[in-house]
């Protein structure tokens, strides 16, 4: 059964919070892609809108948003997720994970982009700083 930590950063304050899933609530996650929308319930945020914006795997390889499907793949990166580069006309091959959400993924990283009647820091806790 899927388990990870979903990070919701809250684009007004700044703030972001760490919220451990599992259950039915990862499975609303599972086969979504980075981009996509999700009901910010599963979380504990009622009335709110969460958008997946990045992730990472159990190995710690980054999901790209570039990259089809749930496998990883050895990508020659000229910068962006995965890599920075250091030089001009640097490039290095990287393996990433692709941008669907999966059973490997550890990490999902999300923002708010609707946002319901009840306070952030109230639904959440404020303690996760």
């Amino acid at each position: 059964m899927a388990e990870f930590t979903v990070a919701v950063s809250d684009p007004e304050d700044g703030h972001t919070y760490q919220i451990d899933v599992d259950g039915q609530d990862a499975n609303r996650f599972i086969g979504r892609e980075l981009g996509d929308e999700v009901d910010g319930s599963a979380v504990g945020l009622d009335g709110y809108t969460l958008e997946l914006t990045g992730g990472s795997d159990t190995s710690g390889r980054p999901m790209r948003p570039d990259v089809r499907g749930v496998t990883t793949k050895e990508i020659m990166s000229d910068g962006g997720v995965g890599f920075k580069p250091t030089t001009d006309g640097e490039r290095k091959r990287i393996t990433v994970r692709g941008r669907e959400v999966s059973d490997d993924t550890r990490q999902i990283n999300a923002k708010i982009t609707a946002r319901g009647s009840d306070d952030v820091a109230d639904l959440l806790g404020d303690d996760d700083e």
